[in-house]
């Protein structure tokens, strides 16, 4: 489990795809990987994955088919940077809100309004994804955990606010309209829909 506040923006050393259906990403995060062992839980923009080697600086995670069909790692290449956050540890504060690292899909950046000192962004995505949007609700986009300011169904978009920090040491302060994020709605909200239609389909 992770609380989506960013420990590091890291950089994609290398990203292999094997057989059309899986890849092999390599990330230097000196931080996360100071204390990292073998089977640890990393999230990479959102997505939890889980590390197969490490050292001096760098690890190595697998990238399953569903991930690369969910997330946007696909489309990452050497020199990108990333949002990196080690899994929380029990004794922890958590920060932000309960993000399990289950990518539910992706969005696009549909807007950016600068601020005097944050700056207002507008994200796209799918209907079935949106439902589960809820404004003053939490939601993690490429691992960042944000509080949602509104949802418009009309144009199937949702906004957010990054203040200074957020824009300066993750990866939302570089995206630029079009670009695509990972997303994670609240999973509380997925299973009280599952219980109300009976749990059972």
């Amino acid at each position: 489990m992770f609380t989506g506040i960013i420990e590091e923006l890291g950089t994609v050393e290398a990203l292999d795809l094997l057989d059309g259906d899986s890849a092999r990403l390599t990330i230097r995060g000196p931080k996360v990987t100071a204390d990292a062992g073998h089977g640890d839980s990393i999230a990479v923009n959102g997505c939890c994955l889980t590390v197969v080697e490490h050292g001096d600086g760098l690890f190595t995670a697998d990238v399953m088919r569903e991930s690369l069909q969910r997330t946007s790692l696909g489309g990452l290449e050497k020199g990108s940077p990333v949002n990196l956050e080690r899994a929380v540890q029990a004794h922890a504060r958590l920060g932000g809100h309960i993000v399990q690292g289950h990518v539910d899909g992706t969005g696009t950046i549909a807007s950016r309004t600068p601020g005097e000192h944050w700056e207002d962004v507008r994200v796209a995505t799918a209907p079935e994804i949106l439902k589960y949007v809820a404004e003053k609700g939490s939601i993690a986009i490429d691992g960042v955990s944000l509080t949602v300011t509104d949802v418009d169904d009309a144009s199937g978009t949702f906004g957010v606010s990054l203040i200074p920090t957020t824009l300066e040491l993750t990866v939302l302060g570089r995206n630029q309209v079009g670009d695509t994020v990972n997303l994670e709605v609240d999973v509380i909200a997925k299973y009280v829909e599952r219980l109300l239609a009976g749990g059972t389909k």
